[in-house]
């Protein structure tokens, strides 16, 4: 099985470049697409990239995920987030291949305290959310075979995230100031490829399992909850003191409720929310290592 992946550099690319690693040995070959050879920015060259390979399945694991600069780009977030996933899907969708694709937690609105449905209304508050959105309708609508998983609050070993910052910051000061409000699941990078890998397998023989599922790791905690669990496996001294949302102003908001409903997910595919406890405690050995 030949699975072509767009993204090469970012957290969840660089986990499924190593598909051997990750226990999927049906897997033949993985062609993973950097900017130099499938540019998000020109969807009909990604699609022509599909075509032209003939994969199995694709995966979609690129993205403009620059929050707050989308606020002042909406138009290349939209050609990146949304316009490209749609040439994607429909490229797919007329060779009789899966599609899968990232998205995100964004596309709510944040309000109350109930996990997400992946069948809930939408809402986002921002630009990114408005065109990781706009990047869903247009893969749904394809007319192929598709998963669309929404993560959240990614981390790995690999590129910027929130357990390096928080690795870099607490090794030099006494305290850090961190957002409690905001409650969801840390997710690490290569549990979403695992994910995605075990998607699209399952999509070949199984096109009737096309839909949006939700994927997070558990339990739920706030961003404070995170960077203590971060210090604690890291052996760092640094006190976190619980902070609103509100004393840390951003150009584009942020969904104080992030839990997400993972139920269908394990029901369709058989895949369970990962414990971020204990893959915190692996990638901060990793990196310490």
């Amino acid at each position: 099985m030949h699975i072509l992946v767009f993204g090469r550099s970012g957290q969840v690319a660089t986990e499924l470049a190593n598909a051997a690693d990750l226990g999927f040995d049906q897997i033949d070959e993985i062609t993973c697409l950097g900017r130099d050879l499938a540019d998000l920015e020109d969807p009909i060259a990604c699609a022509r990239a599909i075509t032209d390979r003939k994969p199995d399945a694709v995966i979609n694991a690129a993205a403009y995920t620059a929050v707050d600069r989308a606020e002042d780009e909406e138009t290349l977030a939209g050609v990146i987030n949304g316009d490209a996933p749609g040439a994607m899907a429909r490229a797919c969708a007329d060779l009789g291949i899966p599609f899968v694709h990232i998205s995100t937690d964004y596309v709510f609105a944040g309000g109350g305290t109930d996990p997400w449905q992946p069948s809930d209304k939408t809402g986002p508050l921002g630009a990114y959310g408005r065109t990781k959105l706009a990047g869903e309708q247009a893969v749904a609508g394809a007319g192929g075979a598709y998963a669309i998983l929404r993560t959240s609050w990614v981390y790995s070993a690999h590129g910027n995230n929130f357990l390096k910052t928080m690795l870099r910051l607490g090794a030099d000061r006494d305290k850090l100031t961190i957002v409690a409000d905001q409650i969801g699941g840390p997710t690490p990078a290569r549990d979403i490829a695992q994910a995605c890998l075990t998607m699209a397998d399952q999509l070949i023989g199984h096109p009737e399992k096309s839909g949006i599922y939700h994927f997070s790791g558990a339990p739920d905690a706030s961003w404070a909850d995170f960077a203590r669990e971060i210090f604690a496996c890291a052996g760092i001294t640094c006190d976190v003191e619980d902070i609103p949302t509100s004393a840390y102003p951003t150009p584009a908001k942020r969904p104080l409720n992030s839990r997400m409903d993972c139920t269908s997910l394990e029901a369709t595919f058989g895949i369970k929310r990962p414990d971020w406890r204990a893959a915190t405690a692996e990638i901060v050995a990793a990196l310490k290592a």
